[in-house]
């Protein structure tokens, strides 16, 4: 009989970040509950390739969150990004994603509540997760109300600070507030070596991480004089994929914490 992975034998649930098939396979078999399936994690991530949706649905059987974001940066968009934001909503439903993820703000650091309930009405009935955005708004125990009203199942963050360990007091007044109206998912620099600190000082019950490690590209000739990126991008032949054993292990602390 097949073992049951950890998060369906508690109430925590782990989400996991990836950028490919081979880490959303990984990603799965190291126990995970959901995916968020992106590009680019370079740059935060933006939106997956209807190619790369298609195919992850095709290899598991976990729920596939699509993040919608035409590009990197701030997340204040124009119209025609908005337009982007709701062809990307239409491929991730044709391709069989099972929610989305989004967030838009105004230029004073508050939610865009007219473009945000346009992106969540073309998203349903799928599931919609409030990203990262949040944790860059002005005031967060106002928008959690406010993402609460609008009808965001999720909402994803750090505690407004670079990572989730940093932001943790936040985290944890917020997991409060919401009285389980909206799940708050801690994300942003969690491992296997922080997860129980995290679990046991916000009160939250899932969590996003990427859990990656690298591995050596299986490329024989190789030109070092040629990058095809920025200087901040990842090395030609260093792939980074997510980490089973990573992944099993994190979710193996978080369970034990419980």
């Amino acid at each position: 009989m097949q073992q049951l992975p950890g998060w369906m034998m508690t109430n925590i649930r782990m989400e996991v970040c990836v950028d490919s098939v081979e880490s959303a396979v990984n990603a799965e078999r190291g126990g995970a509950s959901r995916i968020e399936l992106c590009s680019g994690l370079m740059e935060g991530g933006i939106t997956p390739s209807s190619g790369l949706l298609q195919v992850v649905k095709q290899y598991v059987r976990i729920p596939v969150f699509a993040m919608i974001r035409p590009r990197g940066g701030d997340f204040l968009y124009s119209d025609s990004e908005i337009e982007v934001m709701k062809a990307d909503i239409k491929m991730a439903k044709a391709n069989g994603a099972d929610g989305t993820v989004f967030g838009v703000l105004t230029t004073d650091g508050r939610v865009n509540t007219e473009v945000c309930m346009d992106l969540i009405a073309e998203s349903r009935p799928l599931s919609v997760t409030f990203h990262r955005a949040f944790d860059m708004v002005h005031d967060p125990t106002t928008v959690l109300e406010c993402l609460i009203s609008m009808g965001f199942e999720r909402v994803l963050t750090s505690g407004c600070d670079s990572t989730a360990l940093e932001g943790l007091p936040i985290i944890k007044r917020l997991v409060e507030q919401a009285k389980q109206r909206i799940i708050v998912v801690p994300g942003g620099g969690i491992t296997e070596r922080n997860v129980q600190r995290i679990l046991e000082g916000s009160g939250a019950q899932e969590f996003h991480c990427s859990a990656r490690s690298s591995r050596d590209s299986s490329m024989k000739f190789r030109n070092s004089s040629v990058s095809m990126g920025v200087s901040l991008s990842a090395p030609e032949y260093s792939v980074k994929v997510a980490d089973i054993c990573r992944l099993r292990t994190m979710i193996s602390v978080a369970k034990d914490s419980v």
